[in-house]
């Protein structure tokens, strides 16, 4: 009878690792506040970096007279993989992440929480059903991490310039789930993620 000893089978983890794509273990989950972590029993899809602008109009503050803010319009981004390579788009509202083969999926905010001064904060949502049949399909939660710029203007926004637009430019990693066990996710590419 074979039997593979415990240092054995760490090797063949190892030649097993090396041989696999690399690109879906560059995040690390366990640095996230727990607010922002997705519950077990989903693994890492896909890791996108998205890089655009998020535009703000200035309006009337809400349940405060005579008072005003930029206030959030939507965001549009490009969705790269990690190798720099266009495979979608992000924008909204409605949230909406569409890849280049059609699928798309929306998605509800669960929570936030804060990221370093100057960057709009991280993010969990759960996706609704996708549209089309694809890389979206079957994805259950995004997180948004690994944010960069995106704050509202730090410009005046008083009655004067109310109605007034600003765009300003961010990145933010989004890492989509899907249902699996996590410890396969994390030694090999899944299929769903090779397209």
């Amino acid at each position: 009878m074979f039997r593979i000893r415990p240092h054995s089978f760490a090797a063949l983890i190892v030649v097993g690792c090396s041989t696999a794509s690399f690109a879906q273990l560059s995040f690390d989950h366990s640095t996230l506040p727990d607010a922002v972590k997705v519950p077990m029993g989903n693994r890492i899809a896909l890791e996108t970096v998205g890089v655009g602008e998020i535009t703000y109009e200035c309006r009337d503050k809400k349940e405060a007279a005579a008072q005003f803010e930029w206030a959030f319009v939507g965001p549009v981004a490009v969705l790269n993989d990690r190798s720099g390579k266009a495979i979608g788009s992000y924008y909204g509202p409605p949230a909406t992440w569409k890849s280049t083969d059609g699928s798309m999926v929306t998605a509800t905010q669960l929570a936030i929480a804060p990221a370093s001064a100057g960057n709009i904060p991280l993010q969990l949502v759960k996706a609704n059903p996708a549209t089309g049949s694809g890389m979206m399909t079957g994805v259950t939660y995004i997180q948004r991490v690994a944010t960069k710029g995106g704050v509202a203007p730090a410009m005046t926004c008083d009655a004067s310039s109310k109605g007034k637009r600003e765009v300003v430019k961010y990145q933010a990693d989004y890492i989509l789930y899907k249902q699996g066990p996590v410890a396969i996710a994390s030694l090999t590419r899944s299929p769903d993620s090779a397209r």
